[in-house]
């Protein structure tokens, strides 16, 4: 390959690219095109500053107690018409505006018991009336829910949202901005619900999916291994932590 760039240079580009240099400053000082230099790093996987810093560690924690601590988080769900083209292969046949549903998502810090529904909206009532549920559902299994983790979405930042936590007597923990990774437990349950509920197979409608999430969630709970819980079911950690044996999920 006559054209390619010689090794010495290939090194020099990665290594000026590595102290943070710019693409036009590493050609100037090479002596090659600005259009070389960026397919070198490109190569090199060094074309964005974002990717010459150092991984962040990853910080796990998990809490002693079920009901330490509740993750909540919701996720858009496109709703059910009809059958998809990806299905059906006719595009002509298709549902246009027909809207969002959210899929509510709990998951208790300590057991990874989950809990969820499908609701219409994210206003700030609409997530009070999902924790009222949420903790009458964990409270009957043996779990005081006693702080709730959140993002920072606005139904979360509403009044009314302060208001019920206020009354309950729950603490209210924040994400950090742009980390989904601080509330990862909720977000990792969401990827499984889309993985083996929502998206498993084609529903014709949206309410035929809505009314498979229970038994999916009874599966979750009662039989599905957890590998953060040495291949036992949420439910399973929560009887030999409360010593309760939990049949009803």
């Amino acid at each position: 390959m006559p054209r390619r760039l010689k090794r010495v240079v290939r090194r020099q580009i990665g290594k000026l690219r590595r102290q943070r240099r710019s693409s036009l400053s590493i050609a100037y000082e090479l002596g090659v095109p600005v259009s070389t230099v960026v397919t070198e790093q490109r190569r090199q996987g060094v074309a964005r500053l974002p990717s010459l810093q150092p991984p962040a560690p990853v910080v796990r924690y998990q809490r002693e107690r079920p009901g330490e601590l509740l993750h909540l988080d919701t996720k858009k769900l496109g709703r059910i018409g009809c059958i998809g083209h990806r299905i059906h292969g006719d595009r002509r046949r298709s549902v246009k505006g027909i809207g969002w549903e959210v899929l509510y998502a709990a998951i208790d810090d300590a057991s990874r018991v989950a809990y969820s529904e499908v609701l219409g909206d994210e206003l700030g009532t609409t997530a009070v009336g999902f924790l009222a549920r949420a903790r009458a559902w964990y409270a009957a299994r043996g779990i005081q829910i006693e702080s709730v983790m959140t993002d920072n979405g606005s139904a979360y930042r509403s009044h009314v949202w302060r208001l019920a936590l206020s009354a309950a007597g729950l603490r209210h923990l924040r994400t950090r901005p742009y980390t989904p990774r601080t509330n990862g437990k909720v977000e990792r349950f969401i990827q499984t619900l889309l993985r083996e509920w929502a998206y498993v197979r084609p529903y014709p409608r949206s309410w035929v999916r809505t009314r498979a999430l229970r038994p999916y969630l009874r599966y979750y709970n009662l039989e599905r291994p957890h590998t953060a819980l040495g291949y036992r079911p949420p439910l399973a950690r929560l009887a030999s932590v409360n010593n309760v044996l939990v049949i009803n999920s």
